[in-house]
């Protein structure tokens, strides 16, 4: 099994939600999301300090061919927002989930994690 498979939830949105442990997750795009937007040409970051909704937009990231809100997986607070995605847009489209994440969220509720899809639930749901 892979990192993916085992460490990741996802939302059925296609955000993907790693548990670092501390009370923080990290949140960024499914690699199927990132396929389908194309060429990641800029991500609008939250700021730090923000506060997050679950289910309401925190970020946008735009491809040559569209533009698709980022929905925050779960409430909290912004801790940390990547900024290489500035410079660099396109880690989105070459490592979703490993440089290409968004940004870190101090959970609110981490009982919220429970709402959220493990790997096979997640991929069972792109093939419906």
């Amino acid at each position: 099994m892979s990192s993916v498979e085992t460490n990741y939830q996802f939302a059925t949105s296609h955000e993907w939600v790693k548990d670092n442990g501390d009370g923080t997750v990290t949140v960024g795009i499914s690699d199927h999301a990132q396929g389908l937007l194309g060429d990641v040409v800029f991500v609008e970051l939250p700021e730090e300090g923000d506060i997050t909704l679950a289910g309401e937009t925190f970020s946008l990231v735009e491809s040559v061919k569209a533009a698709s809100d980022v929905y925050a997986p779960v409430s909290g607070v912004i801790v940390a927002v990547n900024q290489a995605l500035d410079e660099s847009p396109e880690i989105v489209n070459d490592s979703s989930f490993e440089e290409g994440w968004i940004a870190k969220i101090k959970l609110d509720n981490p009982q919220e994690l429970n709402a959220l899809m493990n790997f096979d639930t997640y991929s069972a749901s792109l093939e419906d």
